[in-house]
This record gives C-alpha cells, sequence and structure tokens, in this order.
C-alpha cells in the first residue's frame, strides 16, 4: 500500500469538501441547541432542500433560484416543527422523526410524478454551483491542489461558521438566545419572548438546513438521488454534541467525520472491502458521540463535586 498517494496534500481538500454538508448541517442544529431544541429533523430538512434545488435548477437553468428554492423549502419544513413543538407542544425528538421520514416520502413521490424519475435524477440542464477558479495559484502546486477550484458555497460555510460564532457570543441577540436556552425563565422575566425566540432559531436552521441540502445537490454533486443525505444530518447532530454547540468547534468535529470519509475513499482503491469503507463515517460517529458524553459528564461531576 503506497501511504504517500494516500496521505497527501490534495487529502485536505478531499476532507473539506467531503465535511462540507456536515458543516452546515450541524450549524443547522447548533443554532437551535442555543435556544435548548435538538433539530433531530436536520436530516429531513436536507433532502428536501437538494430535492428543490435541482428540480428548480433543471427547471429554470438557474442555480441561485435553485438554492433559494432550497432555503425556503428548508424554512418551510423547519417552521411545521416550530409550530408542533412550541404552539402544540410536540415532543421535539418525535416531530423532528417525523419529518425525516415525511421528507424521504415526499421527495420520493415528487422525483416520480414532477420529474418522472425513479430512484436517481440527473440531466445537463441542470445547473451546478460554480466553482472559484483563482488562476495566480496554478504557479504553486501546493495552493493550487488546496485552494483552488472551490465551490462558492464551500468558501461561504467558511464565512457562515465565523458569522454564527459572532452572533452567538458578540452579539444582544445571541445572548438573548442563549439565555432563553440555559433559563428560560429567567430570560421570560427579563422580558424576553421566549417563545418568538425559539421561532426565530428553528427558522434560521432552517434556511441553513435548506442550504446545505442545495449545497448536497448542486455544490458537492450535480444529481439528487432518493435519500441522498445518507444520514449526513444525524453526524452534523453528533458533530454539534461533540462541539457543545460551538460552531468553530463543531466544524472541528465535523472534519473529523471528512477525514474518515476521505480516508475510506482511498483505501477502497487498495482492495479495502467496500462494506469496511462505508462502515467508517458511522464507527466515528458512535466514537465522537461516546466522547462527547464522556466528557460532558465528567464536567457535570466536576461542577457537582465543586459545589458541594
Amino acid at each position: 500500500m503506497n501511504f504517500s498517494k494516500i496521505f497527501n496534500t490534495s487529502l485536505i481538500y478531499a476532507t473539506f469538501r467531503s465535511a462540507t454538508p456536515i458543516i452546515y448541517a450541524a450549524l443547522c442544529a447548533a443554532i437551535t441547541q442555543q435556544a435548548d431544541i435538538l433539530n433531530i429533523g436536520t436530516e429531513g430538512i436536507m433532502l428536501t432542500g437538494a430535492f428543490a434545488a435541482v428540480t428548480v435548477s433543471y427547471l429554470t437553468g438557474s442555480w441561485i433560484l435553485g438554492v433559494l428554492t432550497a432555503m425556503a423549502a428548508g424554512f418551510l419544513m423547519s417552521m411545521i416543527m416550530a409550530v408542533g413543538h412550541i404552539r402544540y407542544k410536540a415532543e421535539i425528538c418525535a416531530i423532528g422523526m417525523g419529518i425525516n421520514m415525511f421528507a424521504i416520502a415526499i421527495t420520493k413521490f415528487l422525483l416520480n410524478s414532477v420529474l418522472g424519475k425513479s430512484g436517481t435524477f440527473s440531466e445537463p440542464e441542470i445547473q451546478a454551483i460554480p466553482r472559484v477558479s483563482l488562476p495566480f495559484l496554478t504557479k504553486v502546486k501546493f495552493l493550487n491542489e488546496l485552494f483552488n477550484n472551490w465551490c462558492i458555497t464551500e468558501w461561504f460555510v467558511i464565512v457562515l461558521i465565523i458569522a454564527i460564532w459572532f452572533i452567538f457570543y458578540k452579539t444582544v441577540w445571541g445572548l438573548r438566545l442563549r439565555a432563553v436556552g440555559q433559563f428560560p425563565a429567567a430570560a421570560q422575566t427579563a422580558g424576553i419572548n421566549v417563545n418568538a425566540m425559539k421561532y426565530q432559531a428553528i427558522a434560521i436552521s432552517g434556511l441553513i438546513g435548506g442550504l446545505a441540502g442545495a449545497h448536497l445537490s448542486l455544490g458537492y454533486s450535480k444529481m439528487f438521488t432518493e435519500n441522498m443525505t445518507n444520514a449526513r444530518g444525524f453526524m452534523g447532530v453528533a458533530a454539534m454534541y461533540f462541539g457543545s454547540g460551538h460552531p468553530i468547534l463543531t466544524a472541528v468535529g465535523c472534519l473529523v467525520f471528512g477525514f474518515s470519509d476521505s480516508i475510506g475513499a482511498r483505501l477502497q482503491a487498495y482492495g479495502v472491502p467496500s462494506q469496511l469503507v462505508l462502515l467508517m463515517p458511522y464507527v466515528v460517529v458512535i466514537v465522537t458521540l461516546a466522547i462527547s458524553m464522556a466528557s460532558k459528564l465528567a464536567r457535570e461531576k466536576k461542577r457537582k463535586s465543586s459545589l458541594a
């Protein structure tokens, strides 16, 4: 086995490329988590956004309209969750799983009825999200392999991570959101409309989840496949737990998943069984969650001992 062909410069970009849709999903979950809402429906929001993006891009020839429609679809799905959970007091995990199952069913139905396809939809008329080519980077091989020809949404996710970190920890809105999640009664006493903040958090997460789906179907690939999210939404939730809802730490957790996926794809070329390769990201999810929960329990134990 030639390790130099596995661990090289291109692996860095491959890791980031594989991690990007998971980062979007994780940020979608991180926003609601700040309001103490576990967004299990991230997977369904992504899948709906992915289908909407491909369909509109194909019908209109505009990737921008595809992305905007995907975000609108994500917003609609998130509002179903918000109304069910906040107004009608439905259990958030139950309604989130309902959203996931509904997304699988509705996208499969629309794929057959609207696009006349089954399984996979891929046509030349689909306009993918453009890639950014920087000619001056071609002169330096290392930089060319690392930074050139990134998709627009791959660049944007870096901006989004920083922006969400700033909003969470440097703005009044972020302070209120965290107060609602940690001390809702105190926040209500201070004059903060708790339900309004929760609606806002879920709405924003829906927009980001829809964007995650658009990137998956128009940026990461150029097609729609039934259930193409392939548990990336759940990986995003796991990464959010790994980073305790902190945008930067959460993104680091996503890179771990991206690295395992990229390494697995390269190992497959050397005869490693495909079943083992497909299993790797899920093993990483389990290990990550185990470490996160152990760390959380250790912190809780230390806090209680200090109070005692």
